[in-house]
């Protein structure tokens, strides 16, 4: 037999980082495939939403031009439907097992995560593309050049990669996937609370602020200048917030992480 610490043994080395993150990200994928229904609601609510304000509501709204108004809020909020899977994917994973045993091999366990949030950015851009020219077969007509239409697609994902890793993040502190599920829920009300569906001169002047200032209002109102308006976008506002989320998710994340290799 030959000693495991002999020059003549094996050297049993691990999968680095991006091997294994592109690894669990095709695991990822592939389940998401495998659960066709999910992925067909992630694409037809806000489509629905779509159609429920435009020719329910929007009259009531805006008398016309509701359409131009409201798709980048549906956008927004189709990034929401389509991440808060990924909190019971995650919660799933951790209470099942699936994340001890991905520890015991040799693999950063970190890469885990980074598999479900990049997987889900993934669909959310394919379903925002879906809900963007259903948005166009019924008459949105932005006047967006290529340049501005790079700077959406900038913003759409930097929004998409910040409200994913926070789901992520929730999942992993939430005691059940049905909890995770209810927790992610309330953050879906965030595009309710500014300028994505109503002009927010026609909220409460207590509320008028903080729909003005919580972090979907400068997105929203950024995205919505950058495709049908003239004047400059202000980008810095949105960029920061959607930063500073990922950020906060990954350090939430990762001290939960280590918490639990701890045990």
């Amino acid at each position: 037999m030959i000693a495991l610490d002999s020059p003549a043994a094996p050297h049993l080395r691990g999968t680095g980082p991006l091997r294994s993150s592109a690894v669990l990200i095709g695991r990822s994928l592939r389940h998401s495939l495998r659960d066709g229904e999910g992925l067909v609601m992630a694409v037809a609510l806000p489509v629905m939403m779509l159609l429920l304000f435009t020719y329910v509501f929007g009259g009531a709204i805006l008398e016309e031009g509701y359409l131009d108004f409201v798709v980048p809020g549906v956008v927004l909020t189709c990034a929401g439907f389509g991440a808060s899977s990924v909190a019971v994917a995650v919660n799933r994973d951790l209470r099942l097992g699936a994340m001890r045993r991905f520890r015991t091999l040799p693999i950063v366990s970190s890469t885990v995560l980074v598999g479900h949030v990049v997987a889900s950015v993934l669909r959310n851009l394919l379903a925002t593309a879906v809900v963007i020219a259903v948005a166009l077969a019924l008459g949105f007509r932005p006047t967006a050049g290529p340049g501005r239409w790079v700077l959406v697609l900038v913003l759409v994902s930097l929004w998409i990669l910040a409200i994913t890793a926070l789901f992520a993040g929730i999942g992993m502190i939430a005691g059940s996937p049905e909890a995770a599920s209810g927790y992610g829920f309330v953050l879906l009300f965030l595009p309710y609370l500014s300028s994505a569906f109503v002009p927010t001169d026609t909220m409460p002047a207590w509320l008028r602020p903080i729909a003005e200032h919580q972090p979907m209002g400068p997105l929203v109102d950024a995205l919505r200048t950058l495709l049908i308006g003239t004047e400059e976008a202000h980008l810095l506002t949105p960029v920061i917030w959607s930063l500073g989320i990922t950020a906060a998710a990954g350090l939430l994340i990762v001290r939960v992480l280590r918490r639990s290799q701890d045990r």
